[in-house]
């Protein structure tokens, strides 16, 4: 017979505590969308200073932190289980601030790509567990709006690092509108500009390194590790002792005793999690070769062909950030309400249109204001869609026991997705043309809807232990 459990809206939540440490943690997801999106304004200004001409060369440079990205992931699947969550988004802490001090200061194209590897690594840790901490923190009826928060500081970050990039740009007011490669390799931008587009990471970067040490550690993570009086602490000061006692129990239920401080990666092919994982992963290549990336990485020369100037094609990308941000609230007052699955549905749906739309107009030279109203759309969807929602369902479908290791491969192959698409552009985009390019990630978001519609379950409202139990079965 199963115990009674008590209904979540009886307790009383510490709310202001809940949301600093939430925000603390998003802070990891402002970081991961400043240091995302920086390489697109500073793009036609490092190129030229390096030399940079050959296709390869431009999808390296734009694509690099990525391979960080990978590696991050990685580390977690080893270590988040192991060393918990607060201790690796200390170090990526560390590798944001590092990583923003070295890409300012290289002199080198190879130097460049070192440091944007290390912040990749930061990246990836923190894009990965930065959701999974809040997730673990939140109460359930709350977590999908709290998970949402680490989207919204991730598209604030994005804002912020193209109102920089613009910004800085417009600090060198002796550069033409039309100024060539060589012309930029030898202006302001050029020699110095681009440096402080990645040196004012820093310091958020080091905001983020200290307050980490003030959060308390996820407490589902110790109740795994066998410290239960530090996770009953955490939890009574979120919800009171009835919250954190039927907390524990539910944590209990899900942990069998001889797994409780280590991580059996067995488990990864035992029923329900190669389903499960197959969906994570599906979702993850998903986000990415929907093809927005490619719109935020090369915003420049989209705009470029769409017929606008260098000072045109600046402010269009900080447009392209206020567009992502403002989306998130729709997202946060939606998530808990129409659930995960029918959010899905919408964005995957009008993106397949939109995509048909900019593929035509490029296809008909229809360029202009028009391109940049279908982009601002697409743009509009993806960010209260695919864009939070992967993480909020990657957080959500998977056990206890294995979670931070599960969620780590749906993150690894988040960024092999990203870097894969991000890194092929330029050679796909000069064989097919702009129009073709955007009616392949059309399809590519058809096909999504129609698998989202047939497989996704749905996770709203529900405890990450009851989502547990319901996999299981």
């Amino acid at each position: 017979m199963e115990k009674p459990t008590l209904d979540q809206n009886s307790f009383s939540y510490n709310q202001t505590y809940i949301w600093l440490i939430s925000l603390t943690a998003a802070l990891g997801g402002f970081l991961f969308g400043f240091d995302w999106v920086v390489i697109g304004g500073a793009k036609p200004f490092y190129e030229p200073y390096f030399g940079i001409t050959s296709v390869a060369d431009q999808g390296w440079g734009t694509s690099s932190a990525l391979v960080g990205c990978m590696l991050g992931a990685i580390l977690c699947i080893l270590l988040s289980d192991k060393l918990g969550r607060k201790r690796l988004l200390i170090f990526s802490g560390f590798l944001f601030s590092l990583s923003a001090l070295g890409t300012a200061l290289a002199e080198s194209f190879w130097a460049f790509n070192a440091y944007r590897i290390i912040g990749g690594v930061a990246m990836g840790i923190a894009l990965n567990l930065s959701p999974l901490y809040i997730a673990e923190i939140s109460p359930p009826d709350k977590r999908g709006m709290f998970v949402t928060i680490n989207q919204l500081l991730v598209m604030v970050g994005v804002l912020l690092a193209q109102l920089c990039n613009w910004q800085i740009s417009l600090l060198d007011s002796d550069l033409p509108v039309d100024a060539s490669f060589e012309m930029i390799a030898m202006s302001w931008s050029g020699q110095y500009g681009w440096r402080w587009m990645f040196g004012a990471e820093i310091v958020p970067a080091m905001l983020f390194f200290g307050l980490m040490f003030l959060v308390p550690e996820s407490a589902r993570w110790l109740v795994k590790n066998k410290e239960e009086e530090k996770a009953k602490r955490v939890l009574e000061r979120i919800g009171g002792s009835a919250y954190a006692a039927q907390s524990i129990s539910e944590i209990h239920t899900t942990l069998a005793s001889g797994e409780l401080g280590k991580v059996n990666f067995s488990d990864l092919l035992r029923k329900p999690l190669p389903k499960l994982i197959a969906i994570g992963i599906f979702l993850s290549f998903l986000q990415q070769w929907s093809g927005l990336n490619v719109v935020i990485y090369y915003a420049a020369d989209i705009f470029q062909a769409a017929g606008y100037n260098l000072k045109q094609m600046m402010l269009n990308i900080v447009v392209i950030g206020g567009v992502m941000v403002g989306s998130v609230f729709i997202t946060l007052f939606t998530v808990d309400r129409f659930g995960r699955k029918k959010l899905l549905l919408i964005g995957t749906g009008a993106m397949a249109i939109l995509y048909a739309l900019i593929g035509y107009s490029f296809f008909v030279n229809q360029g202009g204001w028009v391109i940049v109203v279908l982009v601002l759309t697409n743009v509009m969807f993806y960010s209260f869609t695919l864009a939070p929602l992967l993480w909020v369902v990657l957080s959500e479908i998977f056990p206890t026991r294995i979670r931070g290791a599960a969620i780590s491969i749906g993150a690894l192959a988040h960024w092999i997705g990203n870097f894969t698409l991000t890194y092929s552009f330029p050679a796909i985009k000069a064989n097919l043309g702009w129009a073709n390019n955007f009616w392949l990630y059309g399809l590519i978001c058809a096909v999504g809807f129609v698998i989202i519609y047939f497989v996704l379950p749905e996770t709203k409202g529900k405890s990450l232990e009851a989502l547990e139990k319901e996999f299981g079965e």
